[in-house]
């Protein structure tokens, strides 16, 4: 078992110091350790992030019985939970927020070095996570902060490939990305998963990411969880309206072509190559 969550429910305290506000709400949910892409997906102020900082021990639970590997994350103070954030690696939507030693090498390497491993095999490390996400050598010694928003967003995922995470959670991954990189992030998770047989978990709006890598989506709306299944079932789920969120293009251009031109193809497509064959098919 990877990560499993039972009746957790985490609350703020409200800016004005007035009462607490419930970000998530009794959230029961399994999170494989192996072969799981999941979609955390909900409109803004839904619970994701929040959720998915309590997947690393970020933030823990209020209420409720939380699990990740084996071990109980109490309500209260935790210690020791270094060796949870190594095998659950979170990359920030904000990379910044990840970033923070004078050059690119030693920034990636940081993370091995505090977890024991000497010198020259934590620049190995980086070295090989900086080669995945196809970061310019160039920049190795550069610092962070010099960097454009696709290679800070790049840098900061080789730092949480460089430990060798099993899980590995991603917020907005292709925010702030060109069309071309956000295609090569995603295609690299997609081949991480299949390839190492890791559990990717992300938080997305794209609709057109979801349909096209994720396995399985859970959406949260107000703090709750109010769908948990695989991708064909969402779009047709009798309840999706109340989601807040939008169909992939492929689904929008077939729903289209149905009403406008009267086609008899389906309308749950999820690919523009599903929806090339429907329209072959007739």
């Amino acid at each position: 078992m990877g990560i499993k969550f039972e009746k957790v429910t985490h609350s703020f305290k409200n800016p004005d110091g007035r009462g607490m506000f419930i970000a998530i709400e009794d959230i029961d949910l399994t999170i494989d350790e192996k072969s799981e892409f999941v979609a955390v997906c909900g409109h803004t102020g839904s619970g994701k992030s929040t959720l998915i900082q309590h997947m690393n021990a970020l933030l823990f639970p209020s209420k409720g019985n939380l699990e990740i590997f084996d071990r109980v994350i109490k309500p209260k103070k935790n210690r020791k939970l270094n060796q949870i954030r190594k095998r659950v690696g979170l990359v920030f939507q904000f990379p910044e927020y990840q970033l923070f030693d004078e050059t690119v090498l030693k920034d990636v390497m940081f993370g091995p070095l505090n977890f024991g491993l000497k010198k020259e095999e934590a620049k190995e490390k980086a070295i090989q996570a900086l080669k995945m996400v196809d970061f310019e050598e160039k920049l190795y010694d550069q610092s962070p902060f010099r960097l454009s928003g696709g290679q800070m967003k790049k840098a900061s995922i080789a730092g949480i490939l460089a430990l060798e995470p099993d899980i590995i959670i991603l917020d907005e991954p292709t925010r702030g990305l060109d069309p071309k990189s956000s295609l090569e992030v995603m295609e690299l998770f997609n081949d991480i998963h299949k390839k190492y047989d890791k559990t990717i978990v992300i938080i997305t709006h794209d609709m057109d990411i979801v349909s096209k890598y994720a396995k399985r989506v859970v959406v949260l709306d107000e703090g709750k969880k109010v769908f948990d299944g695989k991708k064909e079932d969402l779009f047709i789920d009798p309840n999706f309206k109340t989601f807040h969120l939008d169909y992939p293009s492929s689904m929008k251009l077939a729903i289209d072509l149905k009403n406008k031109l009267n086609l008899d193809i389906k309308e749950n497509v999820l690919t523009f190559e599903e929806l090339m064959e429907e329209l072959e098919r007739i």
